[in-house]
């Protein structure tokens, strides 16, 4: 941390500045993105497409409904492109307020953070909405007619993968809390069985109602929950162990003879 203490004026000016170079970048990743708007559209939504039924598509039901749902997808993508750049800002911002110690520690917990919320993503796209929308399309019949409009469409997606991203998080969390001291392995071993129903609880609130979305989101949080406990074992706080006041007495007075 530095010593110099900064008034808190140049720590405004200093917000200010990352803000402004953050929403920037996030207006030319927007601009970039809308001109392959359409493009990353149908990328999100080829898991749905290949569930529907034959002849089946998508439909927007309002004038202006795919105009803002090209914004929308344009605007995250967007924000997703410029991501590390943000996360640079931020970073600039309140490393001058970290000790040294602390700086060490930040870079590794953001990375494995971004490497988690990736892989929890990539696991939504290609195994949870692809098996949870042949399940719901299942009710399809002769006379019952699939046909999701773009924009709730959008909607359902993008809070799917974030729910999954998200919860991918769990071991960064969990071994950031044991890094501290918070937590240890032998606590988290002993709270498994709390932990699995609570799990199976979470994903019941965060998936649509049906059991095999709950079940796709329940498993990897199992497994990740067990990650944790490995990595809390080798990345934990180490507790130094202190003797007890007996055996302390016993090293520092002299062997009676």
């Amino acid at each position: 941390m530095d010593e110099k203490k900064l008034p808190l004026t140049s720590h405004l000016q200093e917000l200010r500045k990352r803000l402004i170079l953050s929403f920037i970048a996030i207006g030319l990743g927007f601009a970039l993105c809308y001109t392959f708007a359409d493009s990353i559209f149908n990328i999100l939504a080829a898991p749905l497409m290949r569930m529907m039924p034959k002849g089946g598509s998508l439909i927007f039901i309002s004038v202006a409904e795919a105009f803002f749902t090209y914004m929308k997808v344009a605007f995250i993508a967007g924000i997703i492109v410029t991501s590390p750049f943000v996360l640079y800002q931020i970073w600039a911002f309140i490393a001058p307020g970290l000790y040294q110690k602390e700086k060490k520690y930040v870079i590794p917990f953001v990375l494995g953070g971004s490497f988690f919320f990736a892989l929890g993503v990539l696991f939504g796209y290609f195994v949870a909405i692809p098996v949870g929308f042949k399940f719901l399309l299942g009710y399809a019949t002769d006379f019952i007619k699939p046909m999701p409009s773009m924009k709730e469409y959008l909607s359902f997606s993008i809070k799917f993968l974030l729910a999954f991203g998200l919860v991918f998080e769990f071991p960064v969390v969990l071994v950031f809390l044991a890094r501290v001291g918070v937590v240890d392995a032998k606590m988290l071993a002993k709270q498994r069985k709390y932990a699995i129903l609570l799990i199976f609880i979470f994903a019941a609130v965060m998936t649509p109602p049906d059991l095999i979305s709950q079940v796709l989101m329940a498993l990897p949080l199992m497994g990740l929950y067990e990650l944790s406990i490995l990595l809390s074992k080798i990345f934990g706080k180490k507790s130094t162990s202190v003797p007890p006041e007996g055996d302390r007495n016993k090293v520092e007075s002299p062997a009676s003879t």
